[in-house]
Order: C-alpha cells, then sequence, then structure tokens
C-alpha cells in the first residue's frame, strides 16, 4: 500500500516521504478499511514537530473515511463493504490514516451515512467530536450568549452551528472579514476581530457589560486573560480544548469572585460514555442533515507536505483533506 510517514521530529519538507508500505491484516476484533480520505489537523503537524515518536516509522493522522474491505476474527462478516469514517486513527499507534489502507478496532470505524461524501467524513473525529463535547460540556445554552473562539476554525465551525442549534447566541472571534463571512453562514450573530479590537470590550458591549455566560475556548494560553477582563458573566463557564502553551497563568481572585467554571477535555481521551454519546449525536445530526461541513484545500498523497505546511500557516478556511483515491 502508499503510505506517508517520516521517522523523525521537524518540518514537513524536512522529514515527510511517501512510498510503500506492506498492507496490513485486521487481527481479532480489527477491521480494514480501504481509505478514501484523510483529514490532517492541527494536532497532527504538531505532533510530527515534536511529539516523541513510538515507531520507527509513524504515519500521521487521526481522521479518515472509506470502505471496509477485510475484517478480523470476532468482527461480523457484513461490515465487508460498509462506508465508514475513523476516529483516533493514529492515537498511541504508528499507523494513522495518511495511508491508502489502515486495520484498527472495529468500534473506530463507524457507519457513514448515506448521502455524506468521504471529504465530510474526514473531518468527524477530531472536530465534529469535539465540537460536540464542548458544547455537551457547556450545559443548556437555549437563550445563552456564547463566545466562540476561532468561530471559523474547523471545530469552531461546528460549535457554532450546534450552539445554534441549541438556540445560544453565538459571539464569535475571528481573523478576517472572509473568516466572518464563513462563520455568519454557520450562524455566529456578531463577530469580533481580535487582531484589532479588545475581545473583552466588545463582549461586554454586546452583554450590556454581563458578559458571555459561557466561553467555549480553543487556545487557554491566549483566551485565559478574559476571565478577569469581564468577558464572562458571573457563575459562567469555560470549556476548553486546546492551549498553546503548556503553563497558563490565571487570576484567582477574579475567578473565585466570579464562581467561575474551568472544564477541559481531550478528544483523544473521552470516557466511554461520552465518546457513546457523541457518536450516536453525531449519526443523529448526519441523518437529519442538520450539519454543514466545511472542506477546505484538498492535496493528493504526494503532495503531504503542502497539506502539513497549509495547516500550519492557519490561512485556509475548512478542513484540509488528502484525497487517498
Amino acid at each position: 500500500m502508499r503510505a506517508a510517514w517520516y521517522s523523525h521530529n521537524g518540518e514537513a519538507k524536512d522529514v515527510m516521504v511517501v512510498g510503500e508500505m506492506p498492507l496490513p491484516e485486521p487481527g481479532p476484533g480489527e477491521v480494514r478499511v480501504r481509505l478514501h480520505t484523510s483529514g490532517v489537523n492541527p494536532s497532527d503537524v504538531k505532533s510530527r514537530r515534536a511529539r516523541p515518536l513510538v515507531d520507527p516509522r509513524i504515519v500521521p493522522h487521526s481522521d479518515g473515511a472509506g470502505v471496509i474491505d477485510a475484517v478480523g476474527e470476532g468482527v461480523p462478516a457484513h461490515r465487508v463493504g460498509e462506508r465508514v469514517w475513523i476516529w483516533n486513527g493514529q492515537w498511541a499507534r504508528p499507523l494513522g490514516t495518511a495511508s491508502t489502507y489502515m486495520a484498527l478496532p472495529s468500534a473506530q470505524a463507524v457507519l457513514l451515512p448515506d448521502g455524506v461524501d468521504f471529504a465530510a467524513g474526514a473531518c468527524f473525529g477530531i472536530p465534529a467530536l469535539t465540537a460536540l463535547q464542548a458544547v455537551h460540556l457547556s450545559g443548556d445554552l437555549k437563550d445563552q450568549t456564547v463566545l466562540v473562539t476561532g468561530a471559523s476554525s474547523a471545530v469552531g465551525h461546528y460549535i457554532t452551528q450546534l450552539v445554534t442549534l441549541a438556540g445560544g447566541h453565538v459571539i464569535g472571534t475571528v481573523g478576517s472579514p472572509h473568516k466572518a463571512a464563513h462563520a455568519h453562514a454557520a450562524g455566529m450573530k456578531d463577530a469580533i476581530f481580535y487582531k484589532t479590537e479588545s475581545v473583552a470590550e466588545r463582549v461586554k458591549t454586546l452583554t450590556g457589560g454581563q458578559g458571555a455566560s459561557v466561553i467555549i475556548d480553543m487556545d487557554f494560553a491566549s483566551t485565559s486573560h478574559l476571565l478577569s477582563a469581564g468577558a464572562l458573566a458571573s457563575h459562567g463557564t469555560v470549556v476548553c480544548y486546546g492551549s498553546n502553551a503548556p503553563e497558563v497563568p490565571v487570576n484567582f481572585r477574579a475567578m473565585l469572585l466570579g464562581s467561575i467554571t474551568l472544564k477541559f477535555f481531550l478528544v483523544y481521551d473521552l470516557t466511554a460514555q461520552d465518546r457513546a454519546w457523541g457518536l450516536a449525536q453525531l449519526t443523529a445530526l448526519l441523518q437529519a442533515g442538520q450539519l454543514q461541513h466545511s472542506i477546505g484545500p484538498r492535496f493528493s498523497l504526494d503532495q503531504i507536505v503542502q497539506a502539513h505546511e497549509t495547516v500550519e500557516a492557519g490561512q485556509s478556511v475548512g478542513n484540509v483533506v488528502v484525497d487517498l483515491i
């Protein structure tokens, strides 16, 4: 099979290789998927640059979609031919979705509803499930104001839709008018251009000085200061799924006096209960046609370097997808 891999950390142009690897065979409880697409996420490029290798060769990417072409012992034969999408493809394992085939536990290959294409399927494992868990942890959002940082990002685009479906009012931070238009199309009501505006002051203006009821945050390192600047209402909640710095100072007094709740989660490490809930919710939303999927630049496997560099540049709108067929 063809695959892309790296054998040491570094820049994509310096370490990524495309070539032939042995075709994997599904073990007990596993399925083999002929992959059509592979999704490239920020965590994939960060891993390539800095995460210690657990194997001599790492095939990157955790998200993807394709068709099951073989099953291992204990897996019903009728799964052969199923259209599926993948979650945690390369989490705690060396072989991810940047390959034409992969074998993995049957539960990690989820039925892709008819009418949902493979490019969209490559957006679910990290972006869609992160968004679902973030909104789930936010509680009842009906008539609540929610500040979504990075509202035009892959995750933020789904969060904005889900908050809107729940009856909430989305204020989103965006980096350009083009990205604002993208987020508005997903349901965002008010845009804050974080590069030129004070996020806290704009939130206070938009909420009559009260602050947002909830902040759903993609980078706690750049957002933590908002908690002492009035952007979050008293008894408000912050739900965070990422940070660009491992250590982040917070103003304890502001958090204490505001009775602020902080919730953090890692989408790769959801509890079995939360994972099952998220998969069921996503399937229902897909079957009902209630989600927009934003597909951005697309590349071939031979263009894996450009795909990684596009994600790192952070200028494109929509999920970066590698086409494998």
